[in-house]
Parts: structure tokens; C-alpha cells; sequence
């Protein structure tokens, strides 16, 4: 196993959050006074962290909760491309249960093996995935030690990382809420098939 930790993190809270809406089309709304104080506690939490480079996606939100963690270190904040939300087309800004009810059906089936199924107007699973792990790969050859963290969005992480670790399951990864600033941390293994191996969850304990 190398010394390359991914730690994978959700970004903090925003209104969409608070009123349960779909919002994924970036830049997207700052975080709340809370998604503030959550940004604030996770670069606190990650000051002992060997941080060797700090990356958000193009949303506002994931930018603003990496600034912390990327303050402790005394590094910049990298924003990338291909490390956004699941754009849910038709569905975006919606808050109303029915359309929640859809996309989590949606969701589901992606967690069951169905990339192919995409949001109407919106993404596939395969997309978004694909997208996600082109990025994934392209950090590993920039890093080999140390802990990279990647700021990105509660959907799009759930999914990639039922995908990137063996030790994860897709039943798990759509069951397994993860919270604003909650952490998916990943370890790059050579005995894996996949390459990585999972060995954090927020909220949930991983067999590694």
C-alpha cells in the first residue's frame, strides 16, 4: 500500500440544503453562517492532516469549504473541472417531493448498477462517473504521499466512491447519507483491482 491518501469531502451547508433542493449547476449559492462554522471546523480537524494539496469543484460552496483546509497548509485552493454535482436537468431547483422521489429512484438504480439511466435533461450515472474518475487518475500521477483533498458534492461523491473501492458496496453508498463536510477517505492500494481501497466513511464503519 503507498503513502497517497484521497480524502473526499462534501462541501458545507447551504439554503438548497436547508430547503432540501435539488441545485447542482454551478456556481451556485455560498454556504450559510453553519456551512461557515462547518468549513471553519473541518480545516481545524484536518491542521494535523499531512495535506499536500487542497482541490474544489467549480461550485462556490465547495471552493469556500476547502479555503480553511487549504489555509491551515498554506497552500491554494485548485479549482477542477469534471468534479461537480450530478447535473439533474429537468429536476434542477426543485424541492418538492415528488421530484426528490424521482431522483433518488434514479440514484438508486445508478448504486444498483444501472449508469446508463440518466435524469431527464440531465446526466447518466457513466457520465458522471466517467467525468469523476478521469480526475481521480490524473491526481494519482500528480501525487504519490501524503493526503490529497478533493471538495466536491454530497451525490457525485457517494456514487464515485461506490465505484472507486472494492470494499464498498453500492447498497451502502446510496444508503449512507453523507453529511455537509462529512468525509469519504480513500487509500491508494496496488492489491486492490481497483487501485483504491476505502478506509473512512462519515457515519459508517468500512471493512478494509
Amino acid at each position: 500500500m503507498s503513502g497517497l491518501r484521497l480524502m473526499l469531502v462534501r462541501h458545507g451547508e447551504t439554503e438548497s440544503n436547508v430547503r432540501l433542493a435539488l441545485d447542482t449547476v454551478p456556481p451556485g449559492p455560498p454556504l450559510t453562517d453553519e456551512g461557515f462554522r462547518q468549513a471553519e471546523r473541518l480545516g481545524e480537524d484536518l491542521a494535523v492532516e499531512p495535506v499536500t494539496a487542497v482541490y474544489a469543484s467549480r461550485a462556490l460552496r465547495a471552493q469556500l469549504t476547502a479555503a480553511p483546509v487549504a489555509a491551515r497548509h498554506d497552500l491554494d485552493v485548485e479549482v477542477l473541472d469534471g468534479v461537480h454535482e450530478v447535473f439533474v436537468g429537468d429536476l434542477e431547483g426543485a424541492s418538492d417531493l415528488a421530484s426528490l422521489a424521482r431522483f433518488a429512484e434514479v440514484y438508486a438504480q445508478w448504486q444498483e448498477g444501472d449508469l446508463g439511466r440518466a435524469f431527464p435533461g440531465g446526466e447518466s450515472g457513466r457520465q458522471v462517473v466517467d467525468r469523476f474518475l478521469s480526475v481521480i487518475d490524473k491526481l494519482k500521477t500528480l501525487h504519490r504521499t501524503g493526503t490529497v483533498v478533493l471538495v466536491s458534492h454530497g451525490a457525485a461523491l457517494r456514487l464515485v466512491g461506490g465505484c472507486l473501492a472494492e470494499n464498498v458496496t453500492g447498497s451502502l453508498a446510496n444508503a449512507t447519507h453523507l453529511p455537509n463536510t462529512g468525509r469519504i477517505v480513500m487509500s491508494e492500494d496496488d492489491a486492490a483491482t481497483s487501485g483504491w481501497r476505502c478506509l473512512e466513511w462519515t457515519g459508517h464503519e468500512i471493512s478494509v
